[in-house]
């Protein structure tokens, strides 16, 4: 993850390019990225940023790194106009925007995840994929049971032990039980795991964004493990 840096006063040049014309670089840190570890934004017809978290907005785009004080701090300083080259409006409650679109576009890929046979749910099920090494992460309601959650910890250090991996398979505590409801209806969950496959791996990656722009990260870091 990304440490986000106060810029200096004196590296606030007016000829330093912070758009995506000269590379992929953070507007507040200024550190050079990728699309992958950096979060994108254009100016709308009507003058207001817009995030672009699927990178496919056309126009001048800048970049500002996954978290969350990152993007406070483009809004607070009016980053995002120098950018740009333009008078553009950012909201505020810019921060909040990308928060809540990155939960939707984790939910829709968990969705995916279950068309494709990728997502397990119930916490039986989950033990017993955690425990079998089909499942690459696992994921639980910020208020699941502290009895169902302490069961699944013990399966994915048991099956970390057992196979001598760098690390467990991380588990993460993203939404509570009515967030869930909200996003998912009758697909809510308790406790859940996704296994290998793009879809399940697409899980995994956006539930790792979501952490890093919140400034946490999972139990354990590193990838679980992966049907040869």
């Amino acid at each position: 993850m990304m440490v986000v840096q106060t810029p200096d006063a004196t590296e606030a040049e007016d000829d330093f390019d912070l758009s995506e014309a000269n590379g992929r670089m953070c507007i507040v840190t200024r550190e050079s990225g990728s699309p992958e570890t950096l979060l994108r934004f254009v100016a709308a017809p009507d003058g207001t940023v817009v995030p672009d978290l699927k990178r496919a907005l056309p126009g001048r785009g800048c970049w500002v790194s996954p978290s969350r004080e990152a993007v406070d701090k483009a809004v607070a300083k009016k980053l995002f106009a120098r950018a740009l080259k333009r008078d553009v409006k950012a909201d505020p409650d810019l921060g909040s925007v990308v928060e809540r679109l990155l939960v939707v576009q984790l939910i829709g890929m968990m969705n995916m995840a279950r068309k494709a046979g990728q997502f397990v749910t119930g916490a039986a099920k989950v033990e017993a994929a955690v425990r079998s090494g089909e499942a690459i992460a696992v994921f639980h309601s910020q208020d699941a049971a502290a009895d169902g959650v302490r069961k699944i910890d013990q399966a994915r250090k048991a099956w970390h032990l057992g196979t001598g991996a760098e690390a467990e398979v991380p588990a993460f505590h993203l939404l509570t039980g009515a967030e869930l409801d909200e996003q998912m209806g009758q697909n809510a969950f308790i406790h859940a795991c996704v296994l290998a496959g793009q879809a399940g791996e697409g899980v995994v990656k956006r539930a790792t964004l979501l952490e890093t722009y919140r400034g946490r990260a999972p139990q354990v870091s590193g990838a679980g493990p992966k049907s040869q």
